[in-house]
């Protein structure tokens, strides 16, 4: 589409009319762009914005570790087109709990999951060719990087790793997902400061995913904290 108001919206009602698993809806603006919490996502023409869904079955594993899936798929299609490119190193590349993957340690692209009936939205939208500056975090695009990045030749990429990856997920439950975004996540022992719902703010060090990939903190008293929600930032 040339222009919508969310493609995560739109998806909700193409999954209550019907909308197969792998559906794909991407557009080239959005007037409406959600991140978490209901923040609003800037959508100028250039960058990548698309949503599909996956119908849940009774013996998939929890539908919130979607976003591990649609984590590693994503970060395994961008490091495709930075392999192609002299420019940049892939070292700089890393997933970040709960839902960011950071180039550099500055943020890349962001997934948001909706559900409606048996079908979650995963949303994915990605800085291609512009990037916000923004009051509370570092925010880069590949371009600013020197690559340049089709937003449709994205789609294509990131379409077959994800599908892969769900059928993983189905196939070998949540801990073969896990495994992979832990090895493409930051080092454990990275400071890490997480801002709770509530205002609550914790300092620590990354511990890890717990069984259920809820995010896990060293404090400095030595307890291990787990957090199941909350915005993350890198200290």
């Amino acid at each position: 589409m040339a222009e919508t108001g969310s493609t995560n919206a739109d998806l909700v009602l193409l999954a209550k009319a019907g909308a197969a698993e792998g559906f794909w809806l991407r557009t080239e603006r959005q007037t409406a762009g959600r991140g978490r919490q209901g923040r609003a996502w800037m959508s100028p023409p250039g960058n990548f914005y698309a949503s599909t869904l996956v119908r849940l079955r009774g013996s998939d594993p929890q539908a919130a570790t979607l976003a591990l899936v649609a984590g590693v798929a994503l970060e395994e299609a961008v490091r495709v087109f930075l392999e192609a490119s002299p420019v940049l190193s892939q070292g700089g590349l890393r997933l970040k709990w709960p839902n960011d993957l950071l180039l550099d340690g500055a943020k890349l692209s962001g997934i948001l999951l909706d559900r409606v009936d048996d079908a979650v939205i995963v949303g994915i939208g990605v800085n291609l060719a512009h990037h916000p500056d923004l009051p509370d975090r570092a925010t880069t695009s590949l371009a600013a990087h020197g690559v340049d990045v089709d937003p449709a030749a994205l789609l294509d990429v990131l379409a077959e790793a994800f599908a892969r990856w769900v059928e993983r997920w189905r196939g070998e439950g949540i801990a073969a997902v896990r495994a992979r975004w832990l090895e493409r996540a930051h080092p454990v022992g990275t400071a890490l400061t997480a801002r709770l719902a509530d205002g609550t703010v914790i300092d620590g060090l990354f511990d890890g995913l717990d069984p259920d990939c809820a995010l896990t903190l060293r404090l400095a008293s030595g307890e291990r904290r787990v957090i199941h929600a909350a915005d993350v930032f890198l200290l």
